[in-house]
């Protein structure tokens, strides 16, 4: 009975930032509870029992944020739906601080509740998302303090069914003073200071006491509507046009009050999408590396020929040719390009002939590195010579008549299948 009294003390003649149909359900119950209103008047009400909360993918925190809204709880808890703006705090506190966490969803259906302490939670969540990502999602309803909170989010969606908006202020007064005196009760406050008694439910409410909750009801509208506008980009006054009323699913997005509209599940799915941010794969060309920069044909002792398609037959009989042995595995005989502007090449042919270029160059890690590079085969032909002219421990031999026979025997198998590869598919302008 205390804690129902205590709660009644912050609902009666107290500015709340709460949607009118909510609070005409908690005075419902509470009213006969405390011996304010009548009970014939009153309205059934079965608290439902805490919701599990849903599961999340990993890296993403879900926050519940269920319920009426209060600065604290004072021992009620979830059982009798409320939320306390310190466990909402403490919740963004422990996942900003968890490692494991690269974003946090908040998961809101309220209706509102206190003024008291949701704009410094709101700028705590909106000083959290400097750390971590913070998105937002309205499955039922995010009104009044409920949006205040929502809109210091980064991104704010809702469900087709969703509302968000009742951007206000409301105080009620209740004056029992007819009912005392119908129950033989009269109340007789003895107060010093001249508000002291202001807003009592024992006497109609005066004018000064109207006039000084009207000016409070002002004032937290103000802030509200300044909070508002300042974390969702918006202009004060088309806020204040709003005039506290609810905006459901697309209508929300017109108004700017939130970013989309979508279940609970896509708008996990799409925050989970934008934590792993853009694909590895980018088109945009990469920087080449220093080690890679284009020599200078002064810079190029030699011009060896490219690996040609199989000899046509001739009447000119080759003397034999000198093939060198190197510390890596031997480099085939490369020849040179018939003209400097060579025809359209295939993008696909052009890549398999970079790949054996480096195969044949004893280097096949580098394919990946030329070919996100862009370079045509020609660059990356110069590249690979001026890598060999540059080795320090090379020696040479002349091969005899039969050496053609015996390399034909030692050939590497994975070469062998690139020159299968490339006779499968012809080149168009090698």
């Amino acid at each position: 009975m205390t804690s129902l009294v205590h709660l009644a003390s912050r609902v009666y003649g107290t500015p709340l930032l709460i949607a009118r149909a909510k609070l005409d359900t908690l005075l419902a119950v509470l009213g006969p509870r405390i011996g304010l209103v009548s009970a014939e008047l009153t309205l059934p009400m079965t608290v439902p029992p805490p919701e599990a909360p849903p599961s999340s993918p990993p890296g993403i925190a879900i926050i519940p944020i269920h319920g009426t809204l209060v600065r604290r709880t004072v021992g009620l808890e979830a059982e009798s739906g409320l939320t306390s703006y310190t466990r909402i705090a403490a919740d963004i506190d422990a996942a900003i601080a968890n490692p494991a966490v690269a974003g946090i969803l908040l998961d809101i259906d309220s209706p509102g509740g206190e003024a008291g302490g949701v704009f410094e939670l709101g700028a705590r969540i909106r000083a959290a998302s400097k750390s971590k990502p913070v998105w937002a999602h309205a499955g039922d309803s995010a009104f009044s303090a409920g949006y205040a909170i929502a809109c210091a989010a980064q991104r704010v969606t809702l469900a087709r069914t969703g509302g968000v908006g009742s951007i206000g202020v409301i105080a009620l007064h209740i004056d029992q003073s007819v009912r005392n005196a119908q129950n033989g009760l009269s109340v007789t406050a003895l107060y010093a200071g001249v508000h002291k008694n202001d807003a009592t439910p024992h006497a109609p409410l005066t004018p000064q006491a109207t006039d000084a909750l009207q000016s409070e009801i002002d004032r937290l509208y103000g802030l509200f509507v300044d909070h508002v506008a300042a974390m969702r980009g918006l202009d004060a006054d088309a806020v204040r046009a709003t005039e506290a009323a609810l905006f459901f699913g697309e209508d929300a997005v017109a108004a700017g009050l939130a970013d989309g509209v979508a279940s609970f599940d896509a708008a996990l799915a799409d925050f989970g999408i934008s934590l792993r941010g853009p694909s590895p794969l980018s088109t945009t060309p990469l920087a080449l590396p220093t080690r890679l920069a284009l020599p200078t044909p002064t810079e190029i002792p030699m011009t060896l020929p490219t690996e040609a398609a199989p000899a046509q037959p001739t009447t000119t009989a080759a003397p034999p040719v000198a093939a060198p042995t190197v510390t890596q595995p031997p480099i085939a005989p490369l020849a040179a390009p018939a003209t400097t502007t060579a025809p359209p090449v295939d993008a696909q042919a052009e890549a398999v002939a970079i790949a054996e270029l480096c195969l044949l160059a004893g280097c096949p890690e580098r394919t990946t590195e030329f070919l996100a590079a862009r370079m045509s085969v020609a660059q990356v032909r110069q590249v690979l010579l001026q890598a060999r002219a540059d080795q320090i421990e090379i020696a040479s031999h002349h091969l005899t008549e039969a050496a053609p026979a015996a390399a034909a025997t030692t050939v590497n198998p994975v070469l062998d299948a690139v020159r299968k590869r490339i006779a499968s598919t012809p080149l168009q302008g090698a």
